[in-house]
């Protein structure tokens, strides 16, 4: 039986560490390689009979948003360790279609059961993880490549896990890595190396080695594995952490010289908080999104000073304060209905880098109560070293959460009544989740409800209600718009000369609207006026760009139009606008 351990980038371009152990325990491979073709091509002549695969990426993804189950589970036993495990969710494109190692594992006629004890599987591991409980460490190497952590740090790291990997020579699962010629090879480059790219090479063979370990040692050792999920949800396979370890410490001067070093670093990320809320407020608006309002702060130097100092169990909640708390910039999306936190989530997590997602209103939920609900994610932009926290949530959701810190936070619940006060917070949120429901509702009742006015008017626009209501049914598939976007798309369609729901209707029929829609390749649902803004820039095409009420987007219509030109042509013909 062979143990093959894939370090798997979630990408074809980027390389993925590959190592195999023989049943004794030795090493006999170890490379890179890119493509999925590359990488069965390598492993090939070690599956073809008994083997086990051991890989770093998620297997199975099945839930839409926020962690997996699996995810969640093993984060409250390793977050402590600095080793808690991104989310993984059909969201992102990268899991829209299934996983990578899914299809590979495929490829391979593997079973993916967790609990199966077949001869031929694959197993989702976490080296993280697994170096926690494997070496009792009190926190993961930081081998990686991260904001601070400079080429002598990354390499005293990475030299110590090929220290630790070298030792279970000696361990009751026993590995043989030193007589491989490549290993020494790699070892060399890590003592060797003077950029952080010649680091990076080495640290994915090296954690392909621990993900075949761990394979080996689900199956030598199946009593001191602990199995996080299952085959339908997706899990993760480690070694059981140690009950009686502990995590590192801090050291009593970190905070207090972290502390001092956001102090000094506070006025440059006020500028990246502006930064952050420019570019949602522009990304929203232009997607045509329907929110309350957007807002965002930069965190306190005495707030960051408080959570710095939090402990849990007479322990330092944080190790590394200024990289481990991530609210520094934050911000908040308030929508109306729940449907368009989704369509926020999904929109900022395509035009930004998603770091963290969390659906805390799907993880209540999964508890079986209600209570805290929100979005939360954690991205990054080119150009900004600091990431940004985004909480996004309905105005029902904000009004609880804000009403409930506030009550638990800032006022003093005398034990006595706070099982009485915890009932009516869970039967409040319970209520909120019910209005949320009957305003989708109604949103949906007056998509079909057209609505007139007889009222006299001098303004020669659509009226806004009117278009509002005439775009819900055209589009009904389409989220509603902010209530001042139709007032101002109705300016536009003044400059054009269509003053009449009957006059729009002509120009729209001529237009293959769907197609349109399809070339300009949203993965949310987008509201009701950037639909119509795309057709008008179908048609009208410069017409329609050099609108005075389009003076200050020009430089953005004109690189959506090549979008969306691009599209059209791929798919079908462009829209006819040589009469307009």
């Amino acid at each position: 039986m062979y143990f093959v351990g894939l370090d798997l980038a979630w990408g074809e371009r980027k390389p993925t560490g590959v190592a195999v152990l023989d049943s004794d325990g030795a090493l006999v491979h170890m490379s890179a390689q890119t493509d999925d073709a590359s990488i069965l091509a390598a492993i090939r002549p070690y599956v073809e009979g008994d083997c086990v695969l051991g890989i770093d990426a998620p297997l199975i993804v099945v839930n839409a948003t926020g962690n997996r189950p699996c995810e969640a589970a093993l984060n409250r036993d390793f977050r402590p360790f600095q080793a808690g495990a991104h989310p993984a969710n059909t969201g992102k494109p990268e899991f829209s279609k299934g996983t990578r190692a899914g299809r590979l594992a495929t490829a391979l006629d593997l079973d993916l059961d967790p609990f199966g004890s077949g001869p031929r599987r694959a197993l989702e591991v976490y080296p993280h993880a697994a170096s926690v409980a494997l070496f009792r460490l009190g926190r993961t190497l930081k081998y990686k490549d991260k904001k601070g952590r400079d080429l002598d740090h990354l390499r005293a790291e990475l030299l110590r896990l090929i220290d630790l990997i070298e030792g279970l020579e000696h361990a009751p699962v026993r590995m043989v890595a030193t007589a491989n010629a490549e290993w020494t090879r790699c070892r060399d480059a890590a003592e060797l190396a003077t950029r952080k790219s010649e680091l990076r090479r080495v640290e994915d063979p090296v954690d392909a080695v621990l993900c075949a370990y761990v394979a080996m040692y689900s199956v030598r050792r199946p009593d001191d594995v602990t199995v996080y999920g299952d085959a339908e949800t997706g899990y993760v396979v480690t070694p059981t952490l140690p009950a009686d370890l502990l995590p590192q410490k801090t050291e009593p001067h970190t905070a207090t010289n972290a502390v001092a070093e956001y102090a000094a670093r506070r006025p440059g990320l006020v500028v990246a908080t502006d930064h952050y809320l420019g570019l949602v407020t522009s990304l929203l608006d232009d997607a045509g999104i329907n929110y309350l309002s957007i807002t965002a702060r930069t965190k306190s130097v005495e707030s960051f000073a408080a959570k710095a100092v939090r402990t849990v169990d007479d322990r330092p909640m944080f190790v590394d304060p200024l990289n481990e708390i991530t609210d520094q910039v934050g911000l908040r999306v308030i929508t109306y209905l729940r449907e368009d936190v989704g369509t926020v989530a999904t929109l900022l997590g395509d035009e930004m880098t998603l770091l963290d997602d969390r659906d805390m209103g799907l993880e209540t939920a999964r508890e079986g109560r209600w209570g805290y609900a929100s979005r939360h994610l954690l991205v990054g932009v080119e150009g900004e070293r600091q990431p940004a926290s985004i909480q996004v949530r309905t105005v029902l959701q904000h009004a609880w959460a804000e009403f409930e810190h506030d009550v638990r936070y800032k006022g003093s619940i005398p034990a006595e009544h706070a099982p009485d006060l915890d009932r009516r917070f869970t039967l409040a949120a319970g209520l909120l989740e019910l209005a949320d429901s009957e305003f989708t509702a109604i949103r949906e009742r007056l998509r079909v409800t057209m609505v007139d006015t007889d009222e006299p008017s001098s303004d020669p626009r659509i009226a806004t209600p009117v278009l509002a209501t005439y775009l819900g049914n055209r589009y009904a598939d389409a989220g509603w718009s902010r209530t001042d976007h139709y007032g101002w798309i109705s300016g536009l369609l003044l400059e054009l000369g269509i003053t009449t729901l009957d006059e729009l209707t002509d120009v729209l029929d001529g237009v293959d609207e769907d197609a349109v829609n399809r070339a300009m390749g949203y993965r949310y649902p987008a509201g009701a006026v950037r639909r119509l803004d795309d057709v008008l820039l179908a048609v009208f095409r410069d017409r329609f760009v050099d609108l005075a009420g389009n003076e200050h987007r020009k430089e953005l219509l004109q690189n959506r139009f090549e979008r969306q030109r691009a599209g059209l042509e791929a798919t079908a013909t462009p829209p006819d606008s040589s009469d307009r």
